[in-house]
């Protein structure tokens, strides 16, 4: 250092710089006991790609309202994520498994619900109540099954489809029904149901990563072709999970359900949960690009903003004679139960990345108007990507019984073999009271005081994230497609280097990678001249701001 110094200084400088030096060392020197070294990395490839993870988890944590932690989800992509598509009733055979891996969750093997559940009502009060209710259900039931002509308002001409929409119609009819008899029967006795919110068929999404997935095999092939990245080729992936789905009804409320169990049992080694690492493309299921949404059936701000209980149909279980019944209503349950949970996380703060620091809870019914099974299920965890699919000590709880006839039949308008049993569990579900959470921070990961864009006082800004927030949950498709490779331009232009004359065209040609564009990598919005704070200059003001959370 002395000597490149020396150089770059004039003659006479040379015995002060000397000078310099010599007390600048005697200084580190005298005060060697106290330096602070920065820490040591390790410098493996895994140990770069887990900081780099957390450092973008750690943005996104910081982020202060719920839009933008969720537009910060999407910034890796501008096309979306490479997602595994689930959607509400398709319910490939034999996928329990994968559900249960994907979704960290042990089904207790019971067939019955907590016993949290038995002391919830007096058996007399609850005889009571089923003797004032069941004449009102079974004159719903005999009229929409026997009377309601739903026939006339289904116009398609296919006679499949035509049942299968009828067999909807009715489902969709009874819960209705028995939902408004349900809240006028127990509303005096249960305030909380007067202050619920009820959602007819409603928009639930969520998204996640699933770790310690088996890699693609196209993927694995193109790590083999790369030398630094050869000795990883079978390395797991993280596997983005977008599930789409939409009750028959829902109700929430302003507090959450009580815990079933203690966060603590959630721990327990002995609640198994089955290992499925394949590649899901084996049971059937399609990958497609998608932004990612957390949507529970309400925007943002809602004060309503846990779950009660929902509906869900199960028809095409029943529709379907190559399913086990039985276990594809547990496969809907969980992925119904799990996303409409996640989806609430996500307005308190929490994220695919960001774990709950206190359970919730929620209670599912799937039915087909026949047929019903109830489940309850409480998440203890949202960490399930890459180090956290194993490893993770915690573990997602559900119980679920086996599917119950309401009736058997009906002859002469009367119900044959009403069952009382399914009426107790209903009842209960209604009764089952949400209550405040006092002693915990229920928004840690929020800010104080902005909490939702719309607290936002600078109207510019959030009016932009409030539109942009809005584009993203509807997951509508760039007005331009994503450059991709033909089968042709991969045999003779990629494999076989065989068209060297021809022009440079594609995007891929130049070195772009569709899969690596940010979402924030684009042109802004033009703004006139006449529109701009300073007119007279042509280049400034030119292009809109963007507020893309920094993430």
């Amino acid at each position: 250092m002395y000597t490149g110094l020396q150089k770059s200084l004039p003659n006479y400088s040379t015995s002060i710089l000397k000078t310099v030096i010599r007390k600048c060392a005697s200084i580190a020197l005298d005060n060697a006991e106290n330096v602070i070294y920065p820490p040591i990395l390790d410098l493996s490839y895994h140990s770069r790609l887990k900081r780099k993870h957390e450092k973008w988890h750690n943005k996104i944590k910081k982020l202060e309202t719920v839009e933008e932690k969720l537009i910060g989800v999407n910034m890796p992509h501008y096309y979306g994520w490479k997602s595994l598509c689930l959607e509400e009733g398709k319910i490939p055979y034999n996928s329990l498994k994968h559900a249960q891996y994907i979704t960290r969750t042990h089904v207790t093997n019971s067939n019955k619900l907590p016993d949290f559940y038995d002391s919830i009502i007096t058996t007399e009060k609850l005889d009571a109540l089923v003797q004032t209710i069941t004449k009102h259900i079974e004159n719903v039931i005999i009229f929409e099954y026997n009377h309601r002509l739903k026939k006339q308002e289904i116009t398609e001409e296919i006679e499949n489809i035509k049942e299968k929409l009828l067999n909807d119609a009715v489902t969709n009819a009874l819960v209705f029904q028995i939902n408004r008899i349900m809240l006028s029967a127990l509303s005096s006795t249960t305030p909380h149901l007067l202050e619920a919110e009820v959602d007819f068929k409603p928009r639930i999404e969520a998204f996640w990563l699933a770790g310690d997935i088996q890699r693609p095999t196209l993927q694995r092939k193109a790590r083999e072709g790369i030398e630094r990245l050869k000795e990883y080729a079978n390395d797991p992936i993280n596997m983005p999970v977008q599930y789409v789905g939409s009750p028959i009804l829902q109700l929430r409320h302003q507090f959450p359900l009580k815990e079933i169990v203690s966060p603590i049992y959630s721990t327990n080694p002995e609640l198994s949960i089955p290992e499925f690492k394949f590649d899901p493309r084996v049971l059937t299921y399609k990958f497609s690009y998608k932004h990612a949404t957390n949507i529970p059936g309400f925007w943002p701000g809602d004060p309503a903003e846990f779950g009660l209980l929902s509906y869900h149909n199960i028809n095409n279980v029943f529709f379907n004679s190559e399913i086990k019944d039985e276990e594809a209503i547990t496969v809907q349950a969980i992925f119904a139960s799990y996303s409409w949970l996640l989806s609430q996380a996500c307005y308190q703060g929490f994220s695919t990345f960001n774990d709950i620091i206190y359970p919730l809870v929620s209670q599912t019914i799937l039915t087909n108007g026949q047929y019903w099974s109830f489940c309850v299920y409480q998440l203890n965890t949202t960490l399930l990507h890459w180090e956290y699919a194993d490893n993770n000590p915690a573990r997602n709880i559900c119980w679920i019984t086996e599917p119950m006839m309401l009736f058997d039949k009906i002859e002469d308008g009367k119900i044959q073999g009403f069952n009382e049993d399914v009426l107790k569990k209903l009842i209960t579900f209604y009764i089952n009271m949400p209550a405040a959470r006092s002693n915990e921070n229920m928004k840690p990961y929020l800010g104080e005081s902005v909490k939702y864009v719309a607290d936002i006082t600078d109207p510019e800004r959030r009016a932009w994230l409030e539109t942009r927030f809005k584009h993203l949950m509807s997951n509508r498709p760039r007005h331009q497609l994503q450059p991709e490779i033909y089968h042709w331009q991969k045999i003779y232009m990629i494999d076989n280097d065989t068209r060297p004359v021809d022009k440079k065209r594609d995007p891929w040609q130049f070195g772009f990678s569709a899969a690596k564009r940010r979402l924030n990598q684009h042109q802004p919005a033009y703004v006139p001249r006449c529109l701009r704070e300073n007119p007279k200059k042509k280049k400034i003001g030119r292009w809109a701001k963007t507020y893309y959370p920094n993430a």
